[in-house]
């Protein structure tokens, strides 16, 4: 798996599964208890075009009720896929099997949509130096598994809490009093984190860049007023050495013109917010001959 697509730590997909499972199951499976609990086979079906993402969480589903199972991958993680395409094949005990089929695919499905829709931003400003970013707009518990797939997606992740960059807005620079005291007092206080700074007007940009941080977020610029941050952040004598990154009002009719503009990265809370499943099915059986 490319260092790109390295997943979270087991732990913390373990932790995921183990709460699936626990709100499906509950005191057991009711109805797979009326199935025979011999050897089946199963396949995994894509039932529209995609980028896969969450194998870890799928097998781990499986593995979690049968440590037996087999699981052989017809694709690799991140690979775009066409509706039809079977993704796996199993083979394990058929009550497990049915028990761990919801769990599984509603993380294949929801992180697969993540990077689905990751990669289609991604194309969208290919050739113009601008990269996608996510947000913490995430859903409850599933940060760490969504910022994975927004990486397979292409994409590149933005802080992932509050722990670990500091990031000032308008009320941090109201009560420090200017902008440049916020950026001396986040340095003093946490000199190792990144800092990103939110700028409301080009002299605030100008104060950033002067004082200097690792990213500026030019949050709810207009045109004009953006490719003037632009060239300002390029010249001499900051050239470019402080990235900008655009959030707020981004969806596919303005992306593109944005990045056009030359700014670094465009950050899009949709991209875990607005979280559309893949649909995804896995049936007993083999599969048909008429599947890819």
């Amino acid at each position: 798996m490319s260092p790109r697509f390295a997943p979270p730590p087991a732990e913390s997909i373990a932790r995921d599964v183990s709460l699936a499972l626990a709100e499906d199951l509950g005191a057991g499976d009711v109805t797979a208890a009326l199935l025979p609990d011999d050897t089946d086979c199963a396949y995994l079906l894509c039932k529209e075009n995609a980028v896969v993402c969450g194998r870890p969480w799928f097998d781990a589903c499986h593995r979690a009720l049968d440590p037996d199972v087999r699981i052989d991958w017809h694709v690799a993680e991140g690979d775009r896929v066409d509706k039809g395409t079977v993704l796996a094949t199993l083979q394990g005990r058929t009550r497990a099997l049915v028990s761990a089929e919801r769990a599984s695919l509603n993380f294949l499905q929801t992180l697969s949509g993540t990077a689905t829709t990751t990669a289609e931003y991604v194309v969208a400003v290919s050739g113009t130096g601008t990269r996608i970013l996510d947000t913490r707009k995430t859903i409850p518990g599933l940060r760490l598994a969504q910022k994975y797939a927004v990486r397979v997606g292409g994409g590149v992740n933005h802080r992932i809490g509050l722990f670990d960059a500091v990031m000032l807005k308008e009320n941090h620079v109201r009560a420090a009093g200017t902008l440049t005291a916020a950026i001396r007092a986040a340095r003093a206080m946490h000199p190792s984190l990144p800092l990103i700074v939110e700028v409301e007007s080009i002299a605030q940009l100008e104060e950033a860049l002067r004082e200097g941080c690792d990213r500026i977020l030019i949050d709810d610029f207009d045109a004009a007023m953006r490719r003037e941050a632009v060239r300002i952040a390029k010249a001499a004598p900051f050239n470019g050495t402080i990235p900008l990154e655009v959030s707020g009002g981004v969806d596919m009719t303005t992306l593109r013109v944005i990045a056009e503009d030359g700014v670094d990265f465009i950050s899009i809370g949709g991209l875990t917010k607005h979280v559309r499943a893949i649909d995804l099915s896995l049936k007993l059986g083999p599969p048909p001959a008429s599947a890819q």
